[in-house]
């Protein structure tokens, strides 16, 4: 059954569920976070209305800065900016940052330590029409094998504010990773959030499996653990808004709870969250395990519900994974 200790959204099984894009979160937060903090800068590369950094850009023009289809420059001046004491924030989609600037991502940012925020939008296969030069479905690897580098892939519109906003009190640079498309709301304004913490948002007394799921995939983990639960199957679903540092004590405890694990991501399974758990497990406790995301793939054009289908992401995979990882 759902945690009612995280106050989740109960209409989370419902046909008409309430759906809001995890960048609007974004956006919403950077307003307030302006309003509260003048340190707070923005930078785009000319996609502030796609990365929802207009809103910001209207209201705070003084500490906006527009540099152009350059994000190489704007990862630079952004370190430099942070250095001095400002906290910036840059945007863009992923597949250009962290994707093409990161080498400047790596040595201007990541090396010295700067406070900078990477906020990379249209990531995963949900970009759907835009097509694979568009999906960024290897950024989550790319950032989380950079020193210091804290990852965050909320699961919703509400998340994601709350992370864009916690992401101020870490002192270093930080990844924030945003989907276009609207996705269900599955937490509410009152659900608490702990950037250094598992949650566990399905719970089940005898658990055969646990399913680990990030981002918006945490819904379709979901409609799994109600569908197997309905065959017999009890499960756990963990939500891991917080990909680096990881909480390698809970991801232990949980694996160790049902004994197997199944994990689920818009991303390649290489180098991905997946990859993650597994690197924990194999220290730790090592555990029989599927991974449901990209396998060795890039994506292609089409509706996101049609894409999932197609590379084997959907609730029918999930389900099918943790039927096959209990046989192992």
């Amino acid at each position: 059954m759902l945690n009612p200790k995280l106050f989740l959204n109960q209409a989370i099984f419902e046909t008409k569920i309430d759906e809001k894009a995890t960048r609007d979160g974004f956006g919403d937060a950077l307003i307030s976070l302006g309003e509260k903090n003048k340190d707070v800068v923005v930078l785009t590369a000319d996609l502030s209305e796609s990365t929802r950094a207009e809103g910001f850009a209207k209201k705070f023009p003084e500490r906006f800065f527009e540099v152009g289809v350059a994000e190489q420059n704007m990862a630079a001046i952004a370190a430099g900016l942070a250095i001095s004491g400002k906290i910036p924030f840059i945007c863009s989609y992923a597949v250009f940052s962290p994707g093409k600037n990161l080498e400047t991502i790596r040595t201007t940012i990541a090396y010295n330590n700067a406070n900078v925020k990477i906020a990379g939008h249209h990531s995963g296969i949900a970009t759907g029409a835009d097509g694979a030069t568009h999906q960024a479905t290897e950024d989550i690897a790319i950032t989380r094998s950079l020193p210091g580098v804290t990852v965050f892939v909320p699961c919703d519109f509400w998340e994601a504010k709350k992370i864009t906003l916690e992401s101020v009190n870490i002192k270093g640079p930080v990844y924030l990773r945003f989907t276009r498309d609207k996705t269900p709301v599955i937490t509410s304004e009152k659900t608490p959030f702990n950037q250094r913490a598992i949650e566990s948002f399905w719970i089940s007394e005898n658990p055969k499996a646990t399913i680990f799921a990030t981002g918006y995939m945490l819904y379709y983990a979901l409609l799994s653990a109600k569908a197997l639960e309905q065959k017999g199957i009890d499960t756990i679903v963990a939500n891991l808004a917080t990909i680096k540092p990881a909480d390698e004590k809970t991801i232990v405890d949980l694996a160790r709870q049902s004994g197997r694990v199944v994990t689920v991501e818009d991303h390649q399974v290489m180098g991905g969250m997946g990859s993650m758990i597994a690197e924990v497990l194999a220290k730790n406790l090592p555990t029989p395990m599927e991974f449901v995301g990209l396998q060795d793939t890039f994506g292609e054009s089409g509706k996101p519900v049609e894409l999932l289908r197609k590379y084997k992401m959907d609730e029918t995979a999930i389900i099918e994974a943790v039927e096959k990882v209990i046989t192992r």
